[in-house]
């Protein structure tokens, strides 16, 4: 009996023993073993532990419409830091601009407006003139933040907009009386928190806030948990007590604060869930914290310390093992892999001696894009390494 003849169950259980580079040099043996072997259950296993390759690690398929065997060919290079650069946009003044993805979508925001962008599908480069510009703030966009329906940006003037994103209707909500410095929406939910050291919640059927909490200091950042009975805020950390507190939605009440020895300024300036009890944090410490919501409040579970000193103003994870983040230093992003605890690959995307922060950053399965002062930064890791064929 040939290989090819073997029944698909024996022939997936000898599959699953062989490496990348292996299942590669199979599929070149025959056109009936190469079809067989680029099946995504042959890769799923191995797409699990590689970075960014869309398996999450409760096994949700992100990019299900691309074959996991491309995506484990691309994960090499976010893994070695193979990738080609490119500045898709650039603009004459500082800003301090915010990014979002949404498929083959780009928003950006530049001063008082955020531009959509459109990403070619193959190639994943920039559309320059955006298919659609939301407005109607009379300051910078400090925030904002994406909804399958809605478009939800905070303001230095205070305000938050509510743009449906296919009616173009907006709803202005009013209750900051400073800047908007984060914001979070789910399920029709909106979390905001501003200099004015008042957290606030919203809907989206009513244009004052539903609740207000006053806080002891400036918040930062804030992030509503997948369960939506809860959400996080970050502040400033300029008095004597932590910056992370959990608070329930319904009772306001605070439920939870993480973390004891955080130095005085040690600011959150990001925040992300990855799970109902993995918070991931970073800010002005250097340091990126994992949270287990199920272990002791008082220390995290796992951190990473940004080597250079510098501040953290940005992360993204990818659900599985990789985080990304941005530093405050000469525009520099960082991958890491969080079964490591050194960074694994740096890329500095300002040149000296011009020095921003990467105020954001997003990526898809093949690309990442950065928000610096001036410009838009992209890195493309879409080239196939030579040995996956």
């Amino acid at each position: 009996m040939l290989f090819s003849q073997l029944p698909e169950d024996v022939l997936y259980q000898i599959l699953s023993y062989l490496d990348y580079r292996s299942l590669s040099r199979l599929s070149q043996v025959c056109k009936t073993i190469y079809h067989f072997v680029n099946r995504d259950a042959v890769w799923r296993k191995i797409a699990k532990d590689f970075l960014n390759t869309g398996i999450t690690r409760n096994g949700t398929d992100i990019y299900h419409h691309i074959p996991l065997k491309e995506r484990v060919k691309i994960a090499q290079n976010w893994c070695d830091g193979v990738c080609n650069r490119a500045v898709p946009l650039k603009w004459k003044i500082k800003l301090l601009p915010w990014v979002q993805l949404d498929r083959d979508m780009l928003f950006l925001s530049q001063a008082a407006v955020i531009g959509g962008y459109s990403l070619c599908q193959d190639s994943g480069r920039l559309h320059r003139n955006p298919f659609e510009i939301y407005s109607g703030h009379k300051g910078d966009v400090c925030r904002f933040v994406l909804t399958d329906t809605h478009l939800i940006s905070g303001g230095s003037d205070g305000k938050i907009l509510v743009h449906h994103r296919r009616r173009g209707v907006m709803l202005e909500l009013s209750g900051h009386n400073q800047e908007v410095n984060c914001l979070d929406s789910k399920n029709g939910l909106i979390i905001s928190g501003s200099r004015d050291r008042t957290t606030r919640i919203w809907t989206l059927t009513s244009s004052s806030p539903r609740d207000t909490i006053a806080m002891q200091d400036r918040v930062w950042s804030v992030a509503i948990s997948p369960t939506l009975s809860s959400f996080v805020t970050g502040t400033a950390c300029c008095e004597n007590f932590s910056p992370l507190s959990i608070w329930d939605v319904e009772r306001l009440e605070c439920v939870c604060i993480l973390g004891s020895q955080f130095r005085r300024g040690a600011g959150v300036l990001d925040m992300v869930f990855e799970s109902p009890f993995q918070l991931f944090t970073c800010g002005y410490d250097t340091f990126i914290r994992l949270w287990d919501l199920r272990l002791s409040p008082r220390k995290c579970a796992m951190e990473w310390e940004e080597p250079h000193d510098s501040a953290l103003y940005c992360i993204q994870t990818d659900g599985n093992h990789m985080i990304a983040s941005g530093s405050s230093y000469y525009g520099v992003v960082r991958l890491w892999d969080k079964r490591q605890t050194k960074c694994l690959q740096f890329f500095q995307l300002s040149s000296q001696p011009a020095s921003s922060p990467v105020y954001c950053l997003r990526f898809s399965s093949s690309h990442l894009y950065a928000a610096l002062a001036t410009a838009l930064h992209s890195l493309d890791f879409s080239q196939s390494p030579i040995y996956i064929r």
